[in-house]
């Protein structure tokens, strides 16, 4: 035993996502994780028969849960009974709930693209030409597709399984990325068509106040979060999503000096997320 921390680093480094190289990104992060930690790395339906050795299950770019939905489950559920610590902690309100969180959000007024996931709702959206319909329980554009208005009454929402939004026409995207409440980096996409050409962005205070508004609101005491919104034609933003279950980093895109500052934020977060949970014992972990 090295008498370090141990981490389970949750991936699907097989994936195929569009315009990223997941595997790349957590080759990359565990190399450096290894620096304070005896790290493995793990397939996310492997995840609930590996954890129990480990001292901590860290989830990355484990790839859409509607992909094994009811594996996932299954993890939460044993994770939940076994106390296994989980990073993120598992009680995030955003993506890795599903989307409800657009639906609480757009009924308490913040600046979300409004959503419904009800037909007798759908007088509630704005006027477009087409709309957004996604399943709640989507992510990476799995089941998205667009409908014009006069097809939404005929749409099937019994279910409460999908969500509908009006399509922005938006100038451009950018994410904020925090570890904890702690803002790291920002990243744009100038070209909507090009969702993942990011290039580094310097956001204005009110940028940040915005981002923060939706970090606030998840109440996660640790872990890695990515807000992804939108510029509108008027020059506000909107959210897009809140991804707190395994959002991708882009750290290919923000250079050395950044990168390093992000995975020495994610390290000391780490630590101190162990520091937090002293195991049965009563020693804590990496003490």
């Amino acid at each position: 035993m090295s008498g370090r921390p141990s981490v389970l680093l949750v991936t699907d480094l097989g994936y195929q996502a569009r315009g990223r190289r997941y595997c790349d990104e957590d080759i990359f992060l565990s190399s450096r994780l290894r620096e304070d930690f005896d790290t493995a790395l793990c397939h996310p339906l492997d995840a609930a028969a590996l954890m129990d050795g480990f001292d901590l299950v860290v989830v990355r770019n484990s790839g859409p849960v509607l992909h094994y939905q009811q594996a996932y489950q299954a993890f939460r559920g044993a994770a939940g009974a076994r106390g296994t610590r989980v990073y993120n902690p598992l009680n995030g309100r955003g993506d890795m709930a599903g989307k409800q969180y657009l639906l609480d959000l757009t009924a308490a007024g913040y600046p979300v693209i409004p959503t419904v996931d009800r037909l007798a709702d759908l007088d509630r959206l704005p006027d477009a030409d087409e709309y957004a319909v996604k399943p709640k329980a989507g992510a990476d554009s799995a089941g998205l597709h667009f409908v014009p208005r006069g097809e939404l009454a005929g749409l099937d929402l019994g279910s409460g399984d999908l969500l509908v939004q009006p399509r922005i026409d938006f100038r451009y995207e950018v994410s904020f990325y925090f570890v904890d409440d702690t803002f790291q980096y920002a990243l744009n996409a100038p070209d909507p068509d090009r969702r993942w050409v990011l290039e580094p962005y310097r956001p204005s205070g009110d940028d940040l106040d915005f981002a923060r508004r939706f970090i606030d609101w998840n109440t996660l005491d640790h872990g890695i979060q990515r807000v992804d919104a939108c510029r509108t034609r008027e020059g506000g933003l909107l959210l897009v999503e809140l991804e707190d279950l395994n959002p991708y980093l882009s750290l290919d895109r923000v250079g050395g000096p950044a990168a390093d500052a992000f995975v020495a934020a994610v390290t000391a977060s780490l630590h101190r997320f162990l520091a937090r949970w002293p195991d049965g014992s009563g020693r804590r972990i990496g003490a």
